[in-house]
């Protein structure tokens, strides 16, 4: 080989490295800022909550303008848990405000990763259904659980190897485990109410 080429190899994986570095410290904000969000969910902070959650889109956006002449590094996993956690936090927010759940391409995120968020946001339900069960809200808590239930449906239906989904399978037994956790608590919730009703009729 007469032709030197280190310098034009290296001029190329030097930008390449850059794009990856930006990358995996914007997704770590990204991630931050989402989980942030779905706190500020959890203490009923609407605003504070969709001020985190709209930064932590802001910043995945920045993440693609920077991996825009390597698209390969999309498939990085730190980008992926970026966009599981932003997936999850607008998942939250939608069924926490009673809005419209985004779809992947709401988003414009990937669906593998947008399916785990999904996954994730039961536990994120589950945690807002215990609490409406400790206000007693318990036909608030039952909608929460038929959401819950509709999502580990609609995660059964993605039948991919896991090599596609990134252990998709996994999420979605999670998921369904928290199900059957939250019936259960519900359940022993209604059936003692109901012998509280009986005992105040005797």
């Amino acid at each position: 080989m007469t032709t030197d080429l280190s310098d034009e190899v290296r001029s190329v994986l030097d930008a390449r490295f850059a794009a990856r570095e930006k990358a995996i410290l914007e997704s770590r904000k990204v991630i931050r800022a989402a989980a942030n969000g779905i706190r500020a969910l959890h203490r009923s902070e609407v605003d504070e909550a969709e001020r985190l959650i709209s930064e932590a889109g802001s910043r995945l956006a920045s993440i693609a303008d920077a991996l825009a002449e390597n698209p390969e590094l999309l498939s990085h996993g730190v980008v992926h848990d970026a966009e599981k956690e932003y997936a999850e936090a607008r998942i939250t927010q939608a069924v926490f405000t009673g809005g419209e759940t985004p779809s992947f391409r709401d988003l414009g995120i990937d669906p593998v990763p947008y399916l785990h968020g999904l996954g994730e946001a039961v536990g994120e339900m589950r945690r807002r259904m215990l609490d409406l069960l400790r206000e007693e809200k318990v036909s608030e808590a039952e909608m929460m659980l038929t959401e819950m239930d509709d999502i580990v449906d609609q995660l059964a239906q993605v039948d991919y190897p896991d090599g596609m989904t990134n252990g998709l399978r996994r999420t979605t037994d999670v998921s369904r485990s928290l199900v059957e956790r939250s019936r259960s608590d519900l359940t022993a919730t209604v059936v003692q109410e109901r012998l509280r009703q009986d005992l105040r009729r005797t």
